[in-house]
């Protein structure tokens, strides 16, 4: 059978058999792929932790009738031990690879693999707060997927902004004549927030209150939430409290 390599992320796993497991990877050149990691559950299996949610590898596989066989792999980018020390990192990762795993499919998305690696690297070296990454990733992952939520110009009509009505069935900021009545309003500093983790500004965005963080968050999930039909479950999990400066 055809047998190929590729860097992966695993995004999640299940229990297959008594020492088996199926691992659910998004690749740089092959997309998504459900694949079986054989003997990994066992204490002398080879593969170690290098296929356990959040770790980046070079994986070889063979390909098979309903899913692929990993048959080596080598760790390039060990990011779970550090995710995991911290629930607000954990539970944002988490998040994460759900968005990813909703967000991808079998063709190829090497714009989303490298996002997702950026991101996953991001949180395990606490670079930015938790909450901000996380939001900065949904954005962005809903951009690349054709969901690029305007923040500037009216979503609607195009109209020269600032606008600080969001409706986020329309796809951002509206203008006054595009709003619903009873639109909520926001104040401009946080649709400036929202701009910035839109573009991955982090001075900008690090610079925010943690009241406009706190809104931006709220807006972010009700965007990610509207166009991911069923919502993301880890979402209702994510620890948004600030970390220690």
């Amino acid at each position: 059978m055809p047998v190929y390599r590729d860097e992966a992320v695993v995004l999640r796993t299940h229990k297959l058999g008594e020492a088996d497991r199926i691992v659910t990877l998004l690749t740089r050149r092959h997309g998504k792929v459900r694949a079986v990691a054989k003997g990994v559950r066992r204490t002398a299996s080879k593969f170690g932790a290098r296929l356990e949610p959040f770790m980046v590898a070079d994986l070889q596989l063979y390909e098979g009738r309903t899913l692929d066989v990993i048959t080596q792999a080598e760790s390039l980018g060990s990011y779970g031990a550090q995710i995991t020390q911290d629930y607000g990192t954990y539970t944002a990762a988490n998040a994460m690879v759900e968005a990813a795993d909703r967000l991808t499919e079998s063709e190829g998305s090497l714009q989303q693999y490298l996002l997702l690696v950026g991101a996953l690297r991001s949180l395990a070296r606490a670079e930015h707060g938790s909450s901000l990454t996380l939001d900065s990733y949904l954005l962005r992952a809903l951009a690349l997927a054709g969901w690029a939520p305007s923040f500037q110009d009216c979503a609607r009509c195009g109209r020269e902004g600032p606008h600080t009505a969001v409706v986020v069935q329309l796809g951002g900021v509206v203008c006054d004549t595009c709003a619903p009545p009873g639109t909520p309003r926001i104040a401009p500093s946080t649709v400036g927030l929202l701009g910035s983790l839109l573009a991955g500004d982090w001075a900008d965005a690090e610079a925010a209150p943690e009241r406009d963080r706190a809104q931006a968050s709220g807006i972010v999930a009700a965007y990610a939430q509207w166009h991911l039909e069923r919502g993301l479950r880890s979402l209702s999990h994510v620890s948004r409290e600030s970390a220690p400066q």
